[in-house]
C-alpha cells in the first residue's frame, strides 16, 4: 500500500538549500584563485552579491509552484531560513575540506601580505585600523581547520537570519 503525502516546506527547503550551496561552494573557488587572476576576485564579490537574489528567486519559485500564490511572512520566512540554514551546513563541509587538506594557510597568509604591504603606505588612523585587521587575522589564524569552519558556518547562519527577513517580506503575498 503507497500513501503519498505532500512534500514539506522543509524538504522543499532542503532542496533548495543544496542548491545555494552549491553556488556558495562554487563562488568560494573563486576566492583563494581571485588572488592570481584578480578578475575571479571580482568574480566572487559579484556572486557574492547575488546570493539575496537566488534566495529571492527560489523562494518565488517554491511560492508560485507549491503554494499557488499564498505565502505569508512567517512561511516565506521558515522557507528562507532553512533554505540558508541548510546551504550554510553544505558549505561549511566544503570549508572543512578546504581548510583541512588544500589550504594549508595561503588565504590567511596573503591577506596579511597584502596587509602589510598597506600599512607601509598609510599613516595616522588608517595605519591603526591596519594594524588592528593584521591582530584579528592573526587570531583567526591560530584556529584549528575545525574552528574556522564552525566560525563560517556561524557566520553564514547569522546572514542567512538576516537575509531571511527581508527576502520573506518581499515574497509573502495573500491571494485576494
Amino acid at each position: 500500500m503507497t500513501t503519498e503525502r505532500p512534500i514539506t516546506l522543509q524538504e522543499y527547503a532542503m532542496r533548495f538549500g543544496t542548491y545555494m550551496g552549491l553556488f556558495w561552494i562554487f563562488k568560494f573557488i573563486f576566492l583563494p584563485i581571485g588572488f592570481s587572476i584578480p578578475l575571479l576576485q571580482l568574480l566572487f564579490i559579484l556572486m557574492t552579491l547575488f546570493v539575496p537574489v537566488l534566495g529571492y528567486i527560489y523562494a518565488r519559485r517554491y511560492r508560485n509552484q507549491y503554494h499557488e500564490g499564498n505565502f505569508s511572512f512567517t512561511q516565506a520566512f521558515s522557507f528562507c531560513f532553512l533554505m540558508y540554514l541548510f546551504a550554510s551546513i553544505l558549505t561549511a563541509l566544503a570549508h572543512y575540506v578546504y581548510f583541512r587538506f588544500i589550504d594549508q594557510g595561503y588565504l590567511l597568509n596573503t591577506y596579511l601580505d597584502q596587509l602589510e604591504t598597506i600599512k607601509d603606505s598609510v599613516t595616522g588612523d588608517m595605519k591603526i585600523s591596519v594594524e588592528q585587521l593584521i591582530g584579528s587575522l592573526n587570531v583567526i589564524s591560530s584556529l584549528s581547520s575545525l574552528q574556522l569552519t564552525f566560525q563560517l558556518l556561524s557566520q553564514n547562519f547569522f546572514y542567512g537570519i538576516l537575509l531571511a527577513i527581508p527576502t520573506g517580506l518581499v515574497v509573502m503575498k495573500r491571494k485576494n
